[in-house]
């Protein structure tokens, strides 16, 4: 399925977006018994699919417009990038999701896969919206943080120290479990001349890493929002930041989704790197400007 690139055109899958929304979203909330496994995944496939209807409406293109299997990819990807965060979380056990006792380890397995599948796309789509006002494309140059080699090997050793500390002493480190993964994986993106942002803010570009936060902390809002009235549900246990919830989460915890969309795009572009897959699929920063 491809569109036409024209500013300001509505794409029909939007509309599917918007239904999926209206109708899965009571449903997590209001319906009785056991129903977020089977209704997280349409809940968040129609926020992936309106994210980027609206990235088109002001760009027109988008992940879905520009190759919809490329699209599905992402969404194939996504679930075991999340599952090593679930793999952790089994030794730091931060966060522990309700009513685990009503499946079977293999139901479990399935539905947490299919939630977990959405991740990215809705990151990503938000990014690429966040990236088209202008605002950001008028960001001023920040620090300037490279690609060199002493710059490169200090992150990815930083980033296993992270992960030792993380795991011997998880109560004292639990930032650390939305930080490691980048500080391993982008050195090793530009190492093997992959995407990196490391590449961006060698020439103090900031901007696509604030696209990502930005985008973050808007999927987070949601993500915390809807996980308030839903059944099973995630609950968290992080340890000194247990203090000013909002909806599930404790304040301080919203800074973690900075880190974690900075994660989710050096483990996109390694893994299509690996798959010699083409590169510039996902695009933060349009050519254009809009307001």
């Amino acid at each position: 399925m491809t569109y036409e690139k024209k500013h300001s055109i509505w794409p029909p899958h939007g509309w599917i977006g918007i239904l999926l929304i209206g109708v899965f979203w009571p449903l997590n909330w209001f319906l009785p018994g056991l129903r977020t496994h089977w209704g997280f995944f349409p809940l968040w496939l129609g926020y992936s699919l309106t994210i980027d209807a609206m990235v088109f409406y002001r760009k027109g293109t988008s992940l879905f417009t520009r190759h919809w299997k490329k699209y599905t990819g992402v969404f194939a990807i996504s679930a075991p990038v999340w599952w090593l965060f679930e793999l952790v979380n089994e030794h730091t056990q931060y966060w522990h999701y309700t009513a685990r006792e009503a499946f079977t380890d293999l139901e479990y397995f399935a539905f947490a896969t299919l939630s977990f599948s959405t991740v990215i796309p809705a990151v990503f789509g938000t990014a690429e919206w966040v990236g088209s006002f202008a605002w950001i494309q008028r960001m001023r140059n920040g620090p300037k943080i490279g690609t060199d080699k002493i710059t490169t090997v200090t992150f990815f050793l930083l980033g296993w120290v992270m992960l030792a500390l993380l795991l011997i002493w998880p109560e004292y480190f639990p930032a650390f479990i939305w930080m490691w993964l980048y500080f391993v994986i982008d050195p090793i993106n530009v190492w093997l001349g992959y995407p990196s942002l490391l590449a961006y803010t060698a020439k103090r570009d900031w901007r696509p890493v604030i696209a990502l936060w930005t985008a973050s902390l808007i999927c987070g809002f949601f993500w915390e929002m809807w996980n308030i009235y839903a059944y099973p549900k995630w609950i968290y246990t992080v340890p000194y930041i247990d203090f000013w919830y909002v909806f599930e989460m404790p304040l301080l915890g919203y800074l973690g989704y900075l880190p974690f969309s900075l994660e989710l795009f050096a483990m996109y572009h390694l893994v299509m790197g690996l798959l010699k897959t083409e590169q510039n699929y996902l695009q933060i920063l349009p050519g254009r400007l809009h307001s």
